[in-house]
């Protein structure tokens, strides 16, 4: 079942247990009786339905905040900014479910540790705003570096940001499993680990043999990296890097 449908079933499920309990008497008057036992529901259902974990606190705040903010009366033009601006960064995520990750300066400093000596090019897929091309284009001023990013509003960011980086730095809003890999010595990504399996479909079947696929702290479904690289900053950060091997099937 779609991550999305789950959580519509999730909260259906709640209400349902909320309107039972309520016509049997077993809960308190007043609203937030109801409204705990719809968030408590929905959330049960949730985790039976088997949703990733960090879907849970989303739907045992979801509904007690709703009504809460409903008691704040504001204007409806807020709601609607508050959504066309959470569309604008997260786009596709309900889908896809690749979240806006950012990587810090301390990863941008290993990763550019692992480039090749001399001339490379380089493949940031869900590059977000662009900040980890930004320093690699510093670091590595010998390299070129191309980003990808599908959801409007960090692409846009990174527009603005990269500019000065225009000749060192393709900066793209495309799907990232739109657009060729075949001539990147180094593919990095940072997205969650719904897509991994096939992230190393297209890398095996599209990167030449002997480039590096390197992914922020996901994992590839059956796969050990061939090497990892403890970044040492706060959230322990951990690079895991494959080799193209010389088959282009994947494996």
């Amino acid at each position: 079942m779609p991550p999305a449908l789950k959580a519509l079933v999730a909260q259906l499920a709640g209400w349902l247990a909320a309107f039972l309990l309520a016509r049997s008497g077993a809960l308190g008057s007043g609203i937030w009786p109801l409204v705990a036992t719809q968030a408590i529901g929905a959330t049960g259902a949730a985790f039976a339905l088997r949703s990733a974990r960090w879907w849970l606190p989303l739907h045992l705040a979801f509904m007690p905040l709703v009504v809460a903010a409903r008691a704040l009366d504001l204007p409806p033009g807020w709601y609607l900014g508050a959504f066309i601006a959470l569309l604008l960064v997260y786009w596709t995520s309900f889908r896809t479910q690749v979240p806006l990750y950012l990587s810090n300066r301390a990863t941008a400093e290993a990763l550019a540790r692992l480039l090749p000596q001399g001339p490379a090019r380089v493949l940031d897929v869900g590059a977000g705003t662009g900040s980890l091309l930004r320093r690699l284009a510093t670091l590595r001023p010998d390299c070129r570096f191309a980003g990808v990013e599908l959801a409007p509003g960090p692409w846009l960011v990174g527009s603005l940001l990269l500019a000065r980086r225009s000749r060192q730095v393709e900066w793209r809003r495309a799907d990232l499993f739109s657009v060729p890999w075949a001539d990147y010595d180094v593919v990095y990504a940072f997205l969650s680990p719904v897509p991994m399996a096939t992230v190393w479909r297209k890398a095996a079947a599209e990167m030449r043999p002997g480039s590096l696929l390197v992914s922020n702290t996901f994992e590839i479904p059956g796969r050990n990296p061939d090497f990892v690289v403890e970044v040492g900053d706060r959230r322990a950060t951990r690079l895991l890097a494959w080799r193209i091997p010389a088959s282009r099937a994947p494996k």
